[in-house]
């Protein structure tokens, strides 16, 4: 007879690590979102200097992906759809501003500007993973 193990780690905990992903996960997107809104222009001039056509809009949408979704899936409010919504935009994120392999001329600048690329790739996977399973009982989804 083969044993089965009854629970896996977190199992019996799903709920309450379904949460704590959820509020690790969104720390950096409400912390950095919140820095975009009290520094809107300065987040403008960055997209206008990252190239990016409409600056004023690609600001706006940069705020309210990261702190309006973020707050979203904190509480746990349409967290399976804007999961996968925010996961699309962190990958568009990594490819429109942290191209990595155009950073020819200084070595370490190119190792934080991959850092930061494969970061985006790795909180798009835990989106997913998110939009996956959902948000569990403590959300107002599950309300």
């Amino acid at each position: 007879m083969r044993y089965i193990p009854r629970y896996t780690l977190f199992e019996h905990r799903k709920d309450e690590a379904l949460l704590l992903a959820r509020i690790f996960l969104m720390s950096l997107f409400l912390i950095f979102g919140w820095d975009k809104f009290i520094h809107f222009a300065a987040t403008e001039a960055y997209m206008e200097a990252v190239g990016l056509p409409l600056p004023t809009l690609a600001a706006a949408i940069a705020l309210i992906m990261e702190f309006v979704v973020g707050i979203a899936i904190l509480l746990g409010f349409y967290t399976r759809p804007l999961a996968l919504l925010l996961a699309i935009y962190t990958l568009v994120t990594a490819m429109l501003g942290h191209r990595y392999w155009l950073v020819d001329d200084n070595p370490s600048a190119r190792i934080d500007v991959m850092i930061n690329f494969y970061k985006n790739f790795s909180i798009a996977g835990g989106l997913l993973l998110l939009c996956l399973s959902g948000p569990g009982r403590y959300s107002i989804d599950r309300r």
